[in-house]
């Protein structure tokens, strides 16, 4: 039986770059940073302080990928459309001026939606991470 979600994975340009930025400006923590003896592989996650039990697999694109899925992955990464996190925030403006204020791009400035303020802002590999500030709606709100 699935009791829950434990490791999601980000593609990343270079996984010292990406984990700083998720320690220093994003204020996650370290849980792993492995690599095989012989190089080959990096094991690097980390998670949010309050959400230790989900694990942010932070690694480049390569096998086993076929180098056409790499190539593909790496373009989108360089013109910023690969998705990343969604992620929930008490206060979705505070949170936008405070990362603006750390150098972080954001795409779409925050905007009210049915289900509450939203903004959109790229990691320092482009992907896009959604900082949602939730509020109740109902389907209704959608209309």
């Amino acid at each position: 039986m699935i009791t829950n979600i434990a490791i999601t994975s980000v593609f990343v340009k270079d996984v010292d770059a990406s984990k700083a930025f998720y320690l220093d400006v994003l204020g996650f923590v370290e849980n792993a940073d492995i690599t095989l003896a012989d190089g080959s592989y990096r094991w690097c996650t980390v998670s949010h302080p309050s959400q230790p039990e989900l694990a942010v697999h932070l690694t480049v694109p390569g096998p086993p990928h076929s180098p056409e899925m790499v190539a593909a992955i790496n373009r989108a990464l360089d013109e910023g459309g690969m998705h990343g996190l969604g992620l929930n925030v008490d206060d979705c403006r505070k949170t936008y001026d405070d990362l603006r204020a750390k150098g972080v791009e954001f795409i779409q400035e925050p905007e009210e939606r049915p289900y509450g303020v939203e903004a959109v802002a790229r990691d320092n590999s482009g992907n896009w991470m959604v900082l949602v500030e939730h509020k109740a709606f109902s389907p209704a709100d959608f209309g």
